[in-house]
């Protein structure tokens, strides 16, 4: 008997299905005829299962996607939410990834019907192979153990600050940073960290001073001396490349906002915030 397709369930990620209507015309093929159409097999790590439109429309406004925003969609099937993405929220781009031919054909022709072909498109491919580099805005329906695969890609590959929105399933210990409900379902956001941990030199007209910072995803833990001495430290939140946190220098408690730019800390000045000053990264 010829399997064409197996897959994962969804209820039960270790139960495999196969797919044989085809197969049993297989059987009454003669020998040639059977050796001349080969079966075809494809390896699905999620089964198909469609967003709901609320959902999809709940997931993009999550990911606050507008015109300057990439999207991807890993597992894109019918390219509901990458096609929604560019009509619907007027996305630059978006990209769905697929690794079933079927799903693509059918995303591409949904996608001529919906007029933004010229902006949206669907790849064969595999999503652990796939470039997500250029997301700003990533979507995902997939399942808990793809998810925490992807974990590792998404924290290194996306920008500091680009939004990464799944239906059904969490991070793991990455704690999203929003959670929605919609009709039953779980929608989760997360926000992408700044790789924060370190000790930083800052300099501000107040004078200089050292912050070490330690780091688990989007939560961190601050402290802070000059010369020697201990400064208290509070407040201390990472929201993608943004680092804010309040020094009390003296009795002056000050709050400070900065920009992490790979080594380097920028203030991000503003009412009430201590402006005029920068952090450089110690090697580590």
């Amino acid at each position: 008997m010829q399997v064409l397709t197996h897959t994962k369930n969804r209820m039960f990620p270790g139960l495999k299905l196969a797919l044989l209507g085809t197969a049993a015309a297989l059987i009454a093929l003669p020998v040639a005829a059977q050796a001349e159409n080969p079966p075809r097999w494809v390896e699905l790590d999620v089964p198909y299962v469609p967003t709901p439109d609320g959902a999809v429309a709940k997931m993009l406004e999550m990911g606050e996607v507008g015109p300057r925003d990439t999207v991807i969609d890993l597992g894109s099937g019918d390219g509901r939410i990458a096609i929604a993405a560019v009509r619907d929220r007027g996305a630059q781009t978006a990209m769905g990834v697929d690794i079933d031919p079927a799903r693509v054909k059918e995303a591409n022709a949904n996608a001529r019907k919906a007029k933004v072909e010229g902006r949206v498109t669907f790849k064969k491919q595999d999503l652990f192979k796939t470039d997500i580099s250029k997301a700003s805005v990533l979507t995902m329906y997939l399942l808990p153990d793809v998810n925490l695969k992807m974990r590792p890609v998404i924290l290194d590959k996306l920008a500091p600050g680009s939004r990464v929105v799944s239906h059904a399933f969490t991070m793991g210990e990455w704690e999203s940073d929003r959670r929605e409900m919609v009709d039953g379902r779980s929608l989760y956001l997360w926000i992408v960290p700044a790789k924060a941990a370190g000790t930083w030199q800052v300099q501000s007209p107040e004078g200089a001073f050292s912050l070490t910072l330690q780091q688990q995803f989007q939560k961190v833990q601050a402290s802070a001396e000059r010369d020697g001495k201990a400064l208290p430290v509070s407040a201390a939140t990472l929201r993608g490349p943004e680092l804010r946190f309040t020094l009390d220098d003296g009795g002056k408690p000050r709050q400070f906002v900065g920009m992490i730019e790979g080594d380097r800390m920028l203030a991000r000045s503003g009412d009430g915030l201590q402006a005029d000053w920068q952090a450089t990264r110690q090697a580590r």
